[in-house]
């Protein structure tokens, strides 16, 4: 299983790095450099990426070598996949001899066992790098290879640059590689690299915006003890943040900005989940706090901009004063898209991500537990769950308690706390009947999208008075704006009532 830390550099970062003291400290011998050329190989349907694969032939001098890797998982910049290589006599791959390296019964040796393959697979986009290799010990004695790579990818006269440090674990810890890295942060700017070359490479073959990404099937087993589920469900939470990081730092994209602060927002929920076993250091709360601020300054003019304002407008419209309204919105929108962009591509954002990785990866919540801790930690999921659930839910019913008289601070918290449960019951769907969860989910969602349309009326009386403090034209519209809002919510108060009822009636998981 190779273990690789990629991180994207700038032309200046990258002539930094050459001339950085920790290289010259840790290197066991003077860097190389290498003139490599690689060609990428699949078949018209991308069959072989399909099945979470790729297929390169790398030439270096007057060698090649075919390389196939395949699964493994992405989360901080920190590769893991699994990877064969054999020697071949030119630019062409030998499935055969791939065949007898790869594991027999996996999709791949399956894959590669397919008769048609090796007529079909053709080459689709090729890279081309100046490469300088430093082999490095670091001080606990961890043997890692630090590459730097610059040049670029094409397919058919489209290009894309390639600069970028690997930093790859030849032998020792985790949690030292990821050290070294964040040593590197002090003095260079850098970014995580979630998409490897190959899936650089695939994206010129089909060029398209980023996509917002949803949170992915979480499945948690039976067996699984508490520990191992809170792994699991931090990696599924950090797969989503950064899934989004790309269309976040384009600055214009609604939707993935949305789907990043619904992993942030996922991801802290997790971490209250199971406070009471694993606590992350207080420094990294606040910085889970910043990334928040960040996230939810843009979204909630978004919200402004694209579903409040325009509904009272369709109400109303001949409220001509709303337009202007809008674009003041819109301004906004477009100002805190801006400063997203530039807080995810902060060296503060990529010192969240690497801390973070590393105590994920490295388990350091061991570091200082008692032992009472460690063994909940080691104790069977089903129970744990059990209980958090079901804490979850009296304190969604203690919140709920006078609904009927809740003021718009009051509806706020009961949305948090159906939010938190609607959440855990996610996290731990596969150890219920799939039918009661859904059934629970769907009633926790509705009164969920009602609080939080209420709560929207409430954030966007505060956005309002904002435009108002800048443009005192925007007063009489504001004015006409927070009436309509304030009736909006007393109609939201009474359907508030009615789901709670309506969820009152359906039987919680557990």
């Amino acid at each position: 299983m190779e273990i690789e830390l990629k991180l994207l550099v700038s032309p200046q970062g990258a002539t930094a790095l050459r001339r950085h003291r920790l290289l010259k400290e840790h290197a066991v011998e003077a860097p190389h450099d290498l003139d490599l050329s690689a060609i990428y190989f699949d078949t018209p349907d991308f069959r072989i990426r399909q099945s979470g694969a790729g297929l390169r032939v790398r030439r270096s001098g007057d060698a090649w070598v075919q390389t196939f890797k395949a699964g493994g998982s992405v989360s901080g910049g920190l590769h893991s996949r699994h990877e064969w290589e054999s020697p071949v006599d030119g630019p062409h791959p030998d499935l055969l001899a791939l065949r007898g390296l790869v594991e027999r019964g996996s999709v791949w040796h399956k894959l590669l066992r397919t008769p048609a393959l090796a007529q079909e697979i053709a080459p689709i986009f090729t890279a081309r790098v100046a490469r300088t290799v430093w082999n490095l010990s670091l001080p606990q004695g961890d043997m890692v290879e630090c590459v730097l790579d610059i040049g670029e990818l094409e397919h058919a006269g489209v290009t894309a640059p390639i600069s970028e440090i690997e930093l790859e674990l030849k032998s020792g810890s985790v949690a030292h590689l990821f050290d070294f890295a964040l040593a590197l942060l002090q003095d260079i700017p850098m970014r995580t690299g979630a998409l490897s070359k190959a899936d650089r490479g695939y994206a010129l073959c089909t060029p398209q915006a980023p996509l917002a990404v949803k949170a992915v099937s979480l499945v948690l087993l039976p067996d699984m003890t508490v520990e191992e589920a809170f792994q699991s469900i931090v990696a599924n939470c950090m797969t989503q943040i950064q899934a989004n990081e790309s269309g976040v730092a384009q600055g214009h994209d609604v939707e993935s900005l949305h789907q990043m602060r619904v992993g942030l927002r996922r991801l802290r929920s997790a971490l209250d989940l199971f406070a009471d076993v694993i606590k992350p250091a207080a420094a990294m709360h606040e910085e889970l706090e910043w990334l928040n601020a960040q996230l939810s300054a843009p979204r909630d003019w978004d919200v402004l901009c694209s579903a409040t304002l325009p509904a009272i407008a369709n109400a109303a419209p001949q409220e001509q004063r709303i337009a202007a309204v809008t674009l003041g919105a819109l301004g906004k929108s477009h100002e805190t898209h801006e400063a997203a962009a530039e807080a995810v591509g902060s060296p503060r954002y990529t010192r969240l991500i690497l801390a973070f990785t590393r105590w994920l990866q490295a388990s350091s919540w061991r570091d200082d537990m008692l032992a009472r801790s460690r063994k909940r930690l080691a104790g069977p999921l089903p129970g744990f769950a059990k209980a958090v659930l079901a804490r979850r839910q009296q304190r969604l019913h203690k919140r709920a308690r006078g609904l009927v008289d809740a003021n718009a601070s009051r509806r706020h918290r009961i949305r948090i706390a159906a939010k938190k449960s609607r959440y855990a019951t996610e996290f731990f769907a596969a150890l219920y009947p799939a039918k009661k969860v859904r059934r629970y989910v769907r009633a926790l969602s509705a009164l969920q999208d009602v609080l939080g349309h209420s709560n929207d009326g409430a954030v966007a009386g505060r956005l309002l008075q904002q435009l108002q403090d800048e443009q005192a034209a925007f007063s009489d519209a504001a004015g006409f704006i927070r009436g309509y809002l304030a009736a909006q919510g007393e109609r939201d108060a009474k359907q508030i009532v009615r789901l709670w009822e309506k969820l009152e009636k359906v039987k919680a998981p557990v």
